[in-house]
């Protein structure tokens, strides 16, 4: 089994008798979820998801991503939030961070729409030029603005380039079924369209054909992805906090909250994973940071940032712990001799990347528990499309869970609009115009 979670290294820290202790809560809190019982449960169709999709679908988005690799060199992805991490995320965790620069018969796949910054635009628009391109479109209203505002400039350069029928041959929308300016658009113009469901939020979405048709046209086997969750799914199904992973980890996240401990890194030794880390920020984030509660979600990538925010996390304030996820995958990728050994490190010689990144590791967690910082570790090894399943949907469940626990609706997100109608007042929109001086006048006094 490539998936191994462990929580030896947090036994100095919470006990055994604190973890049985929380197991009635945890099973009430997993029965809430299976029995949909719960606060937002009218978006519960990731759960079953991985045993009941819908075959059709997935042989559609298979279909499609054929055609877009057939069609074009480049694939721009336009969304934000849920509609882009999660994808962006399998593609880098199967391909590692430079699938655009690899030899490849898949086209470049770029991600447009999660900012308002005109040179990040400029800089994927000066990367396509000259290349033949397909664009998918993820938004379930269509009106969203930085997604509807790329969508716009990528629509208008297919346009000019291709005409208006040969641009919307190009370009695939993500959408609601019924509702909503993009499907209005998709069905007015004839673009290729793929549903966002209405039981399925944006951070839980990535098995759906939100993340599955960019992640299918990267060349990744979507099925074995599926079929990662699905075992996923049937292993964390029954139990407790003794025999079930997912459920302890949620247990034990929760009983580390209550200890003081606010801020949880998610810490991977592999680059391939930090928009692992990017896609579980906006997880557990989006789930449990409301109503005054809630663990701060934070990443690292180790050895990287233990020459950055090491220190801190070694010796700074007592308020942290890791949940790290260990790459342990070797491919007898070897340290050189070197007849001079004018840097030292011919007592490496011979000895494998992986197994010199495993002692790293080792190293790290064994001085950060020595240091105050509590440490949960998930053991991947290997970094292939059913890992990635597995492991988005062991995250899932463990957040659902973890936050029936810690009391709030894990399924809702309504602090995210506070930012909008501020910047729609700003912005002069129709309907919120009316704030704008009051606004512009507090942040004359700011100023």
């Amino acid at each position: 089994m490539s998936f191994v979670f462990s929580d030896k290294y947090v036994h100095g820290f919470v006990s055994k008798t604190e973890i049985d202790a929380v197991n009635g809560e945890v099973l009430a809190a997993h029965r809430m979820l299976v029995s949909r019982s719960g606060a937002g449960n009218d978006f519960l169709g990731w759960l079953d998801l991985p045993k009941n999709y819908d075959r059709d679908e997935v042989a559609a988005v298979k279909r499609a991503a054929a055609r877009i690799r057939g069609l074009c060199d480049v694939l721009v992805v336009i969304g934000i939030g849920g509609s882009y991490l999660g994808a962006r995320a399998a593609i880098e965790f199967v391909h590692g961070n430079y699938y655009n620069n690899k030899k490849k018969d898949t086209p470049d796949i770029y991600f447009v729409g999660n900012d308002i910054s005109s040179a990040h635009l400029r800089d994927i628009l000066a990367l396509c030029e000259g290349r033949d391109l397909c664009v998918n479109v993820i938004s379930k209203s269509g009106t969203t603005t930085e997604p509807a505002i790329a969508f716009r400039i990528f629509r208008d350069l297919l346009i000019e380039k291709y005409g208006k029928e040969g641009a919307a041959q190009r370009i695939f929308a993500t959408t609601d079924k019924a509702r909503g300016a993009l499907r209005s658009q998709a069905d007015t113009y004839g673009y290729e369209s793929f549903v966002i469901a209405d039981d399925v939020g944006g951070r839980y979405s990535v098995l759906t054909p939100v993340g599955l048709l960019p992640i299918a046209v990267s060349g990744i086997d979507i099925e074995q992805m599926l079929a990662g969750a699905a075992a996923a799914y049937e292993d964390f199904l029954e139990g407790d906090v003794r025999t079930n992973g997912c459920l302890r980890y949620a247990a034990l996240r929760n009983l580390l909250y209550r200890k003081g401990k606010s801020i949880e890194i998610l810490a991977v030794n592999d680059p391939a994973l930090s928009m692992t880390c990017e896609w579980w920020k906006q997880l557990f984030g989006e789930s449990e940071g409301k109503d005054g509660k809630g663990l701060y979600p934070s990443s690292a990538v180790y050895s990287t940032d233990l020459h950055s925010i090491g220190q801190f996390i070694q010796e700074g304030t007592r308020t942290m712990f890791e949940t790290v996820v260990n790459v342990d995958a070797e491919d007898g990728f070897a340290v050189p001799a070197d007849a001079e050994n004018a840097d030292g490190l011919n007592f490496l010689a011979g000895k494998t990347i992986n197994y010199v990144n495993q002692k790293a590791h080792d190293g790290t967690v064994l001085a950060h528990t020595d240091g105050g910082v509590p440490n949960l570790s998930i053991t991947l090894t290997s970094r292939g499309a059913y890992d990635f399943g597995y492991l988005v949907y062991f995250f899932e469940k463990a957040c659902a869970v973890s936050g029936y626990l810690l009391g709030v609706n894990p399924f809702n997100q309504p602090g995210v609009e506070a930012y909008k109608k501020n910047m729609f007042a700003l912005l002069d929109k129709p309907g919120y115009a009316d704030r704008r001086a009051e606004l512009e006048s507090r942040l004359a006094d700011i100023r």
